[in-house]
């Protein structure tokens, strides 16, 4: 990583994730933490998707910051007639199944030209703007500054945030001593949308809405599965929650009410099945324990999913 003295948080920290020394150039979101597409959860997550899909009459799934193409896998297993695409900075894994689409990504925000005029489409933006980089700043009296890091994670103030960064902060985020001017993500969101010409963009995410914002903003860092302090080296990943309410939306659904809407928690297996096929009710109680971790209030089940429809006129 570069050695420069301090930057923007939000300029390194886009170097350190998606830099050529960055973390996503190295290393893979399991690594660091677990996700709802981490093995055991994913069949879940795509059991989700397919019932939105079905809901709405969809046929293709655009996977953003598709990883290693874990869940676009689950999806192709559980529905071989569903076309898939994942969009993702890292080369395609060399033992993909050839069903799926792969369409290389730069990161950050930054959206490939060839994703364009999507029809009968599900985006699914799943853990991608907690990963969209954005401005950091602190309440200096009246005034919000911009806050800077060094390599070595020590924060400085920088000079005072430019006036469409302070214009949504008083639209948003009015309270708290440090906030994290989602901007960035609003117009990635909207860029997102923006390729759809019919179907259903979703987001998921940690996030926040306005009556319960972080009074001290949430910039996290997870290594090797634990918690650290924040240091933009490309050790770590970074990500910061995100003021779901802020995005373009036609619903927001916390996962652990959506799940249950779509029919997805399952009953306790029948105990007797335990005599007659001990395998199917050891796989019965281990798709339920993978719903209670997807529907866990404290965990993945807090999870918002942000829901905005497209149909746009060919007039």
């Amino acid at each position: 990583m570069s050695a420069a003295g301090p930057r923007p948080w939000r300029q390194a920290w886009h170097e350190a994730l998606y830099g050529p020394s960055g973390l996503y150039a190295q290393h893979t979101p399991h690594e660091h933490f677990t996700t709802a597409t981490s093995p055991g959860l994913v069949d879940v997550l795509a059991e989700a998707v397919l019932a939105l899909m079905r809901r709405e009459g969809l046929s293709t799934l655009v996977d953003l910051a598709a990883g290693g193409g874990e869940l676009a896998s689950a999806v192709v297993e559980l529905a071989p007639d569903i076309t898939v695409r994942c969009v993702e900075v890292r080369p395609r894994p060399a033992d993909l199944d050839p069903r799926i689409d792969w369409l290389p990504s730069l990161g950050g925000a930054a959206l490939p030209d060839a994703l364009h005029s999507l029809t009968g489409a599900l985006v699914l933006a799943h853990e991608w703007l907690d990963n969209v980089p954005c401005t950091i700043a602190e309440r200096v009296g009246p005034a919000l500054q911009e806050v800077c890091v060094g390599a070595d994670g020590t924060e400085s103030l920088g000079g005072a945030v430019d006036e469409a960064e302070a214009a949504w902060a008083e639209r948003w985020w009015q309270q708290g001593e440090r906030i994290e001017i989602g901007l960035p993500r609003d117009e990635a969101w909207a860029d997102l949308v923006s390729r759809l010409d019919d179907g259903l963009a979703v987001a998921v995410d940690y996030g926040h809405q306005r009556e319960a914002r972080p009074e001290t903003g949430s910039l996290t860092a997870y290594r090797r599965g634990g918690l650290v302090t924040p240091v933009p080296d490309g050790s770590c990943d970074l990500t910061a929650h995100v003021a779901v309410d802020s995005l373009e939306h036609d619903r927001l659904v916390l996962q652990r009410d959506l799940l249950r809407e779509l029919g997805l928690v399952p009953a306790p297996p029948d105990h007797a099945l335990a005599s007659t096929d001990p395998g199917g009710y050891l796989r019965a109680l281990a798709h339920r324990s993978a719903v209670a971790a997807m529907t866990d209030p404290s965990g993945l089940g807090g999870f918002w999913w942000v829901l905005r429809r497209v149909v746009r006129s060919s007039a």
